[in-house]
């Protein structure tokens, strides 16, 4: 089917997962050159630790802001505008240097939080243009299948980074480091221009796949649709599920992300440079549970059944795999560790993959982009909340992580069973 109707949009897809690789890495440097800059400009872990929550509170901010800017000016200029500014915000991070004004010192903690949060705004506006994106190129039944796919950049983005920020870092030196990777961006920008339109407009479709696609859209209209007011939204217990799960599973990924590391050296004693093969591989199963999570509920739905069985019963499938992390800080293999929160990751992802497709499956196409910035910056507001949480129950029990853990394993049934308790059906908005 897909041979005969053409396969343009997976182009589209390949383009998102670029930009969504590109958006990890650029969130991630900062991390992986931390020894460095902290030993140059004699960093206290406050400092750093500033850093990170001005990029965290901006993230949350940006989501709802340019998500709100995506709908108004379209998916392809928004995306150039949050990919622009995002990449100049990357480079200007090796312009940081310490220096005084007006009699006041500005340190290079405060240079670095001021770039953090150019970058934490703009990059807030990646996942709801390439959600809405998704849902304007692609037939419903292939929506998750499809958001699992450029989801996969996450992954991606989080193993390549650790490769070769360290030998941009060792040949150009760290500064030239985040110079680079905003050029990469910049250099993304101008086969976006070349390639994305909307369907109807595009030079390189074929009548027959745009016809597959219009066949069964996802959305709910076209821009001309009447609008909904933004302030508006939360009364919809479509959106208020969706910002649940958003809020309740998330942060987990963010834990994975942030913590691992830190679990791995407490746990078994591990310098973080023995760590590379574990964590490569808790991202790279991560990438392959992004896509088998959406075939699910596109598959069920190509079996005909509809769309709110389709995608709970994703949700609970997933959430069922995440179940068995919670052995993971009684086990005494790190390999065991890596294979547990590996499951666990790649069924994160999953899930994600039938969360977002399910504001394609009840929003106006002229929301899709506001909503999912909505739900994002739920995410980003939890995993706030959850890293204080971690801290303080850290600090309790003597780097103790079963705890935290056991939430983990359990967050994700309950998020379903939320979400169904505020939308059982999942109805169209209106």
């Amino acid at each position: 089917m897909k041979t005969k109707v053409g396969y343009f949009r997976w182009i589209i897809c390949a383009l998102l997962f670029a930009i969504t690789a590109i958006n990890y890495m650029d969130r991630q440097i900062i991390g992986l050159l931390k020894p460095e800059l902290a030993e140059e400009f004699k960093w206290s872990e406050v400092d750093y630790s500033n850093i990170v929550a001005a990029f965290q509170i901006a993230y949350a901010i940006g989501s709802v802001l340019m998500g709100m800017l995506i709908d108004k000016i379209g998916v392809r200029w928004g995306m150039v505008t949050v990919a622009f500014f995002w990449s100049v915000a990357t480079a200007v991070h090796g312009l940081v240097h310490p220096f005084d004004i007006w009699g006041l010192t500005i340190t290079s903690a405060m240079g670095f939080m001021v770039a953090r949060v150019g970058l934490g705004i703009f990059e807030g506006g990646n996942f709801p243009a390439a959600i809405r994106s998704v849902s304007t190129w692609f037939p419903r039944k292939e929506v998750a299948l499809a958001t699992g796919l450029f989801n996969t950049g996450s992954n991606i983005g989080a193993v390549v980074a650790p490769i070769i920020v360290p030998l941009l870092a060792l040949q150009l030196g760290w500064r030239m480091s985040f110079v680079t990777l905003g050029i990469i961006g910049v250099a993304w920008i101008f086969f976006w221009l070349i390639f994305y339109t909307t369907p109807e407009k595009s030079k390189f479709i074929s009548q027959a796949e745009l016809d597959y696609i219009k066949k069964d859209p996802a959305g709910q209209g076209d821009t001309e649709q009447k609008k909904i007011p933004w302030i508006s939204l939360l009364k919809y217990p479509q959106v208020r599920a969706f910002s649940v799960g958003m809020f309740m599973t998330s942060p987990i990924w963010w834990f994975y992300l942030f913590w691992m590391p830190s679990f791995l050296h407490a746990k078994f004693d591990m310098p973080v440079k023995d760590q590379t093969p574990l964590l490569a591989t808790i991202y790279l199963m991560a990438g392959f549970g992004s896509v088998a999570g959406g075939w699910i509920s596109s598959k069920l739905i190509a079996m005909g059944k509809s769309l709110n069985f389709s995608r709970k019963m994703g949700l609970f499938i997933c959430a069922l795999f995440v179940c068995p992390v919670f052995f993971a800080p009684l086990t005494s293999s790190p390999w065991v560790v890596a294979i547990l929160v590996g499951f666990a990751g790649a069924a994160h992802q999953g899930y994600s993959a039938n969360l977002y497709s399910v504001v394609g499956d009840v929003a106006p196409k002229n929301t899709i982009a506001s909503i999912t910035g909505l739900g994002t910056t739920c995410a980003a507001v939890g995993a706030l909340v959850l890293s204080k949480c971690i801290g303080y129950i850290l600090d309790a029990t003597n780097n103790n992580y079963t705890l935290i853990f056991a939430f983990a394993s359990m967050a994700y049934l309950l998020a379903t069973a939320l979400m169904h308790a505020i939308s059982p059906r999942l109805p169209k908005m209106n």
